[in-house]
């Protein structure tokens, strides 16, 4: 339209000068005809001058001619170097277009102000399916990239905001539907533009599939959410540690709070108090030697230590970890589970298959692993040591007179009378029925028999009340032997012991008998 109008304009200023030049000849032809007559009477003469008024005429109207279009062929020269100058600028444009759009490896689109699009390069047509072709000038393209009518109403009214408003858009990422029928996720950059002239002219997109990204961002949210729920619900905590005597924690897991009473912001960085404090101190070395015994190694590490918590409580904790550089620094990576429970479990199965159960005394087993220990150290530093083997007389009328249930509360009332009466550092032991062992350590054969002695007296002496009324008197005969005298090893002394006990019962219980001795009435 532009150019139509400067065509018209051109024309009528064309017209314009030639009524003028039309208009001044006929005047000066005219005038100068009139005014020759007027003074130059003879007609040769006039005839002679007006023939020197044409030439004049022609070589003025020539000169003028001559101006004119010397300044007309300089416009044009000036054009046509204006012309070749656009018409690089265009081929230009049009190469920057073919290298720079169309060879660009996002889409890059431009719309018009209604909304059409005019631009469409290789990676839109590559990304969509849909080719140059099928999109310029038209606005199909926006149903077929958003079919969902609602969708694709919000995504126009967004296109609106851009050309109308001059509303600019960042990474606003939108779904669009592919010619093959895929869902893409685009992520937009838009804005409108303008000509030389100031007028609006329409819209520039450009857009990145970040399809891949985003699918790969959601697998990565789902793995952390998944890590985060597997680090919430461990029993115990995760952590991150430096590799140094305060065990400087650089990232500790929420479980840390129910583990130790302390939030992980307490323990990160040392920032109320160092993990290392919360260590038993008696545990504390032990857990630094194996650790760096292990990382020294390159091998995994576990402990089992205590931990003193926030109230006070001591608590065991399982630990596993192993050492690893991260960006140039290694650091302990692992886990910490309380299991105080299981430790409990333990010690009461220990104890039980250490215990015998009706009494809570140590058991044959552990008889044999203590008499093992004392002999050992009475080896060693040539020490005496004394076994007394005690057995109930006629505890079998007990249970036939007033039953096993009271025959078990009298093997009870025994093991405690007994346990009371011996020193902290002796050891009483039921190793089966009525049969009891006392161990005495530091102890020799003159002592022991004078132990055995006030053992024997204090059971005699002891009657035990029963439920319901009754009472039972108990007699006990005891084997006693000695450490080197009668043997210095646990089957020998035992062994020694226990005749020694038969030998009381068969010449008439209720007494004390020494091993490898003759009968003698020791009894009061």
């Amino acid at each position: 339209m532009k150019g139509l109008r400067g065509v018209g304009s051109a024309n009528r200023r064309a017209g314009q000068v030639a009524l003028i030049y039309a208009g001044v000849a006929a005047l000066w032809i005219g005038f100068s005809d009139s005014a020759l007559g007027l003074w130059v009477a003879d007609p040769r003469s006039l005839t002679r001058l007006q023939t020197i008024k044409g030439w004049v005429f022609v070589v003025a109207t020539a000169a003028v001619l001559f101006v004119l279009l010397q300044r007309l062929l300089r416009d044009d020269a000036r054009l046509l170097r204006r012309y070749e100058h656009q018409r690089r600028q265009l081929r230009e444009l049009s190469q920057f277009r073919e290298s720079v759009i169309d060879n660009a490896s996002v889409w890059i689109n431009v719309l018009d102000t209604e909304s059409r699009v005019v631009i469409w390069n290789k990676a839109a047509e590559q990304i969509s399916g849909y080719g140059r072709e099928d999109v310029l000038g038209s606005t199909r393209i926006w149903e077929w990239l958003y079919p969902d009518p609602d969708y694709r109403a919000f995504i126009i009214g967004k296109a609106a905001e851009i050309i109308n408003h001059g509303t600019e858009v960042q990474d606003f990422e939108t779904l669009i539907h592919t010619r093959d029928g895929q869902v893409r996720n685009m992520a937009w950059h838009s804005r409108r533009f303008f000509g030389e002239d100031g007028e609006m002219i329409g819209s520039v997109g450009m857009g990145r599939d970040v399809t891949e990204r985003k699918q790969v961002e959601e697998t990565l949210r789902a793995r952390e959410q998944e890590l985060v729920t597997l680090l919430a619900n461990l029993p115990g905590m995760a952590y991150r540690c430096l590799n140094d005597r305060p065990w400087t924690m650089k990232f500790v897991s929420s479980g840390c709070l129910r583990l130790t009473g302390y939030t992980p912001e307490a323990l990160v960085d040392n920032r109320q108090l160092s993990f290392a404090s919360l260590i038993h101190p008696d545990d504390s070395e032990r857990v630094w030697e194996e650790t760096q015994r292990a990382v020294n190694q390159d091998q995994p590490f576990a402990h089992e230590y205590r931990l003193t918590t926030r109230d006070g409580e001591e608590i065991w904790v399982w630990e596993q970890g192993r050492a690893v550089d991260r960006s140039g620094e290694l650091v302990l990576e692992g886990i910490i589970m309380d299991i105080t429970d299981r430790k409990y479990l333990e010690h009461e199965l220990s104890t039980l298959a250490k215990s015998d159960p009706l009494t809570g005394l140590p058991n044959r087993r552990e008889f044999y692993s203590l008499l093992v220990d004392e002999l050992q150290r009475a080896s060693r530093y040539d020490r005496p040591m004394s076994l007394l083997w005690l057995d109930l007389d006629d505890f079998k009328n007990v249970n036939d007179r007033f039953g096993h249930l009271a025959g078990d509360e009298v093997l009870r009332r025994i093991a405690v009378l007994l346990r009371e009466s011996i020193r902290s550092v002796d050891h009483v032991c039921r190793i089966g029925g009525e049969e009891f062992v006392v161990i005495l350590p530091e102890m020799g054969l003159t002592d022991a028999i004078e132990t055995g002695e006030r053992l024997r007296r204090l059971v005699r002496d002891t009657r035990i009340e029963l439920d319901g009324g009754a009472s039972v008197a108990n007699t006990v005969s005891i084997g006693v032997a000695a450490f080197p005298e009668h043997g210095g090893t646990v089957d020998a002394l035992s062994g020694a012991a226990d005749h020694a006990m038969y030998d009381a019962k068969h010449t008439g219980r209720d007494r004390v008998r020494v091993a490898g001795q003759p009968a003698q009435d020791a009894q009061d």
